[in-house]
């Protein structure tokens, strides 16, 4: 298991957890080139949450295959804890989580968990006793035995979670991972999910539809325009600490308040200056009170 990885939480004197200047990605097709990505600035600080949400087909998950190493910008640079991706990647900086939970049906839930590990060359009772912690964090520590058919969809999910959080990553990528559970697993998840970011002090980086979703998880949301993908607005959440959120927040008119900013400069209709480098400063003006919870933003 890697040590090197730097400091996260609030305040933690570290490189950015992911810095993006100027990337661009394209793609050959059989009509053409597709821009995918162009021109995206961004920065993500060590121990922020930052939720990205778009149009289908902005380039949101693109994004995230480019600082998971899966993919290569066409241009620009990008950086994960000052590293490229890929030395990011071998030293083990981040874990991903992605819809589909993509568990070995095969294996228990321990050894689906153990697997990171394993293929880094750590030893059984190294294994063993992180899967036991993480299974724990993540409340299945008496089902570690059971194979994941005998689980529910968002029993499968903590279990992808936990195993995303094996090597003890600095960063966690999410590709909508909540995205296939009914509406109230969803939300049990999320905030599960803020539990752990608690805990864990971790940096995460979470592609997402949902309005509702991106504001409950986020410290700021990240709005992206249609293809060609580029940061339209940073939406500044402000809705207190992690450890802080719970239910009840889904009620407060300051949740309302940010998930109308958000709706309002996904569509185009809000007042807000979005500040693209993603430094921390990016706001909107968007300040009704009271608005609906906000459907999704398919």
């Amino acid at each position: 298991m890697s040590t090197t990885h730097p400091p996260t939480g609030p305040g933690a004197s570290a490189a950015p957890a992911v810095e993006a200047r100027g990337v661009s990605r394209t793609f050959d097709s059989r009509s053409g080139e597709v821009v995918a990505l162009t021109g995206v600035d961004l920065t993500v600080r060590a121990g922020e949450f930052v939720a990205l949400i778009g149009p289908s087909g902005c380039g949101k998950s693109t994004l995230l295959r480019l600082i998971a190493d899966l993919d290569q910008p066409t241009a620009g640079e990008l950086t994960v804890f000052g590293r490229t991706p890929r030395a990011a990647r071998q030293n083990q900086d981040y874990g991903i989580a992605f819809q589909q939970a993509g568990l070995l049906p095969w294996r228990t839930v321990r050894a689906n968990v153990e697997l990171p590990l394993e293929l880094h060359g750590t030893g059984r009772a190294a294994r063993g006793a992180r899967a036991r912690e993480l299974l724990d964090l993540v409340g299945l520590a008496e089902f570690a035995e059971h194979h994941p058919h005998q689980l529910s969809g968002g029993m499968q999910q903590r279990v992808a979670i936990a195993r995303a959080l094996a090597e003890s990553p600095s960063l966690l990528l999410m590709d909508e991972p909540f995205g296939a559970l009914d509406e109230m697993t969803r939300e049990h998840m999320q905030t599960e999910l803020l539990r752990l970011r608690a805990e864990t002090g971790a940096a995460v980086v979470f592609v997402t539809h949902s309005i509702p979703e991106a504001v409950y998880l986020s410290d700021r949301v990240v709005v992206m325009s249609a293809r060609p993908g580029r940061v339209r607005e940073i939406v500044s959440v402000a809705l207190g600490d992690a450890a802080d959120r719970s239910e009840d927040l889904r009620e407060d008119v300051a949740f309302f308040d940010r998930v109308r900013a958000v709706r309002e400069s996904l569509h185009g209709t809000g007042n807000g200056t979005g500040n693209g480098t993603g430094a921390g400063t990016g706001t909107s003006t968007g300040a009704a009170t009271g608005a609906g919870r906000g459907a999704d933003a398919r």
